[in-house]
């Protein structure tokens, strides 16, 4: 059972890093690319978190080794982010113009992958308990993000989605920066629930 895991968690995260590539060389294809802008949305953030997550989970693994204690947490941390990106996408951004052109890896990385890191955390219980003294850790990175968001629609006038445009005004943008807090404390506050259940153990 744990080389299931291993063997899964590599194919997803190898599947990330491929439709990121592609998605960068096909951007890069048709206009010049600023790497800054590029990375500077929470979908290829958190896809880039949840990969490392599930290649450095995978190694351990397939290696016979315990995942750490820090292993585990950025495996929480990055489930709940991926899955917000799953839920914002397709609740607020499906179908609108710009973002990832090529269907195939927005499908990967908008859908695919929420879908699957909200199941391996549900079904696979290779985690201990997670303490709650710790969970105040989720929201550093989230707080980080929309500073920097903030700051650059502010000065450079780039914003990596349309309702944190600060055109629409500040108080706008406030009470979606209000959501993204809720959502990030109750996507987190499930994962950190779900990991005292054992459905599928190792």
């Amino acid at each position: 059972m744990k080389l299931l895991f291993g063997a899964l968690r590599a194919i997803i995260g190898l599947a990330g890093l491929t439709a990121i590539i592609a998605t960068f060389l096909d951007t890069a294809s048709r206009a010049t690319i600023n790497p800054f802008n590029f990375f500077g949305y929470f979908t290829m953030q958190s896809n880039v978190i949840f990969m490392i997550a599930m290649l450095a989970s995978a190694v351990a693994i397939l290696a016979g080794r315990a995942q750490s204690p820090l292993l585990i947490l950025l495996r929480a941390c990055a489930t709940t982010y991926i899955v917000i990106v799953g839920i914002v996408y397709n609740v607020l951004l499906a179908g609108l113009e710009g973002g990832v052109t090529l269907q195939w890896a927005n499908w990967v990385l908008h859908v695919a992958i929420p879908i699957y890191a909200a199941l391996d955390w549900v079904l696979f219980a290779d985690r201990p308990a997670l303490g709650w003294k710790r969970f105040g850790l989720i929201v550093i990175y989230p707080i980080v993000w929309v500073i920097i968001v903030l700051i650059r629609g502010a000065t450079d006038g780039w914003v990596p989605y349309p309702f944190l445009d600060p055109a629409q005004g500040y108080g706008v943008v406030a009470l979606y920066c209000i959501g993204i807090a809720v959502a990030v404390v109750v996507v987190g506050a499930l994962v950190w629930a779900v990991s005292r259940t054992r459905i599928i153990r190792t």
